[in-house]
């Protein structure tokens, strides 16, 4: 509960933490479905949170998918969470690629070796080959 009580973790995360701290496997996994059941532990409540923070980080849709699969979040969650996230908040994968880009640098880039390095900034955040023109363009 003491993990819970600061932020969401997914499950997979809290078996790893209670797993370091020594707790035997039978027990995180009894542990942890009865705190499913009551619902004090979600993934997709996880993903959600997770997934409207590193939008506001100025993060695209892959890396918060790897991230999300790092964290031991199901694919299928993943996905629906995703979409409902970008559905609530009205989120502009191209705009936030603008955006994203804009705070970074003042220009596209003059020379092919500064446009590089701009478009390889962009795809580290996770952003599409389209978003990353679309943003170069805007700047």
């Amino acid at each position: 509960m003491n993990f819970l009580a600061r932020r969401e973790y997914s499950r997979a995360e809290l078996e790893e933490r209670l797993g370091r701290k020594g707790v035997e496997a039978d027990g995180v996994a009894t542990c942890l479905d009865r705190l499913a059941e009551q619902g004090l532990q979600s993934d997709a409540r996880f993903a959600a949170s997770f997934v409207r923070t590193r939008v506001l980080r100025g993060q695209g849709a892959r890396r918060i998918q790897s991230e999300l699969f790092q964290r031991g979040v199901e694919p299928g969650v993943q996905r629906q969470v995703l979409a409902d996230v970008v559905a609530e908040e009205n989120v502009d994968w191209f705009e936030l690629a603008r955006e994203t880009l804009a705070r970074r640098f003042d220009t596209p880039g003059d020379t092919p070796r500064e446009r590089a390095r701009r478009e390889r900034f962009l795809a580290s955040r996770g952003f599409e080959f389209e978003q990353i023109r679309h943003a170069l363009a805007s700047l």
